[in-house]
């Protein structure tokens, strides 16, 4: 009787050590089947970051390149450098005026033929002669363009010169002008810069000038041997 009860002990904890091992090995494949899945899930989620930051940095390098190619690009220039002005309309003026420079009238349509002279201003004293030299305040203008090409007020600084030693239409068109007085002079290119043109001025350009004379100097009389 006490060898067969010893016998079912032994036979039920048989069965149990039997039964935890079965439930062990079963948790055991639920746990590497779940880190499996995680492991399969991780390494999606790297492979959709690497798809998105490879998205990104592709569209970044567009966004760079189309950025420097807008930068870089300047639109043709819409005038031939040296081309000619001959048989252009004037045109207003395009240029803002520099500070302390006087409005220009520019004479809009077919250039004028012979030269222009108007006092805007009459000044007083003494009239300028073709041989005195000068000093003036100045503004140029490109009739066919409406480009400042120079201005005194620009630099800030009045010019001085000898009115034999400027262009025809400076000569002729500062004779009899007085101190204090202001003129408007619409230059023809045959007495301005002719077929050659001069810097920015373009060949057979007509000039228009606003010119504010400060004062005159007369030069010395010549003395005859």
């Amino acid at each position: 009787m006490g060898t067969s009860k010893r016998e079912r002990q032994k036979i039920g904890h048989k069965a149990r050590l039997t039964a935890e091992h079965a439930a062990q090995a079963r948790y055991e494949r639920r746990r590497k089947i779940g880190l499996g899945a995680l492991a399969a899930a991780g390494t999606v989620v790297v492979i959709g970051l690497f798809v998105v930051l490879s998205d990104t940095t592709s569209t970044d390098t567009t966004a760079v390149t189309t950025s420097t190619t807008s930068t870089t690009f300047s639109p043709p220039s819409t005038q031939v450098p040296g081309a000619s002005a001959l048989g252009k309309d004037c045109v207003a003026l395009a240029d803002p005026l520099p500070a302390g420079a006087p409005a220009v009238p520019v004479p809009v349509g077919p250039p004028p033929t012979s030269l222009i002279i108007e006092n805007l201003v009459t000044g007083t004293g003494t009239a300028v002669v073709a041989t005195d030299t000068v000093t003036v305040n100045y503004i140029g203008v490109s009739c066919s363009t409406g480009k400042i090409f120079d201005s005194s007020w620009s630099r800030n600084e009045p010019a001085t010169f000898p009115l034999d030693q400027v262009i025809p239409g400076w000569t002729q068109g500062l004779v009899g002008m007085q101190p204090g007085g202001e003129r408007l002079l619409v230059i023809p290119p045959a007495l301005g810069y002719g077929s050659n043109g001069q810097g920015s001025i373009a060949p057979d350009e007509t000039l228009i000038f606003v010119v504010d004379l400060i004062s005159v100097t007369p030069s010395p009389a010549k003395t005859t041997p």
